[in-house]
């Protein structure tokens, strides 16, 4: 199953080469929209584009319970180091046991020791 993912732009760039060594689609933020755009553009940028939005925002999954939208899917990561070199493992593992989750809407939280998912809306 094929996802493409957008990494929101307060993760690195580096995120990128990581998810497209796993075999994901993946796209940073500042490569497709402004840079100073608010969460509600970059949610539906990822909506209109079918991607997923990676991110450390921890506003993105309020506005899915806010607005109780189907997507777009989340994925939230919740650490202090967020470099893929110190959290990329936990992410990729998160994200392969929670691929059809993803796949039909979900936001999923992931930290150093547990991923959460919750489908959509919320």
């Amino acid at each position: 199953m094929s996802i493409n993912i957008l990494v929101d732009m307060n993760l690195s760039p580096d995120w990128i080469a990581l998810l497209q060594q796993h075999g994901y689609d993946a796209i940073h933020w500042s490569a497709v929209g402004d840079l100073r755009a608010a969460d509600a553009t970059i949610m539906q940028w990822a909506r209109d584009n079918r991607h997923i939005v990676f991110t450390h925002d921890l506003d993105f999954g309020t506005a899915l319970a806010l607005t109780h939208e189907q997507g777009p899917s989340v994925i939230q990561l919740r650490a202090q180091d967020v470099l893929p070199d110190r959290t990329g493992k936990v992410i990729i593992a998160a994200i392969q046991r929670h691929l059809p989750d993803l796949a039909s809407g979900a936001l999923l939280v992931v930290d150093e020791s547990r991923a959460r998912v919750r489908l959509l809306p919320i």
